[in-house]
């Protein structure tokens, strides 16, 4: 994501679809919310529905495509994280 265009109010990936992300997200919550989960489509989806079911949100329509294409493609998990442990014999030593 560093090559890609963030938007300056919500750090956001300026994409297609981004305009009804940060108006329908931010409506009720930073975006740093979104900006920090990391969820497939299915799992925002089903976040989603949560969201409407238990805190309010309104029905999203023909835009909740646009809007789970977007997440998924911008904020779906990534397969980066610590490194592999060394092998035993690169290890130091242990004193007893």
């Amino acid at each position: 994501m560093s090559e890609d265009k963030l938007d300056k109010d919500s750090g956001f990936v300026v994409d297609t679809g981004f305009e009804l992300v940060k108006a329908n997200c931010t409506a009720c919550h930073s975006a740093a919310l979104v900006t920090q989960n990391r969820m497939n489509r299915e799992t925002w989806l089903e976040t989603i529905r949560w969201m409407q079911k238990s805190q309010g949100l309104w029905p999203l329509g023909e835009s909740e495509k646009v809007i789970l294409d977007y997440l998924a493609k911008h904020y779906s998990p990534t397969k980066t994280g610590r490194r592999k442990n060394l092998p035993a014999h690169l290890m130091p030593a242990v004193e007893k």
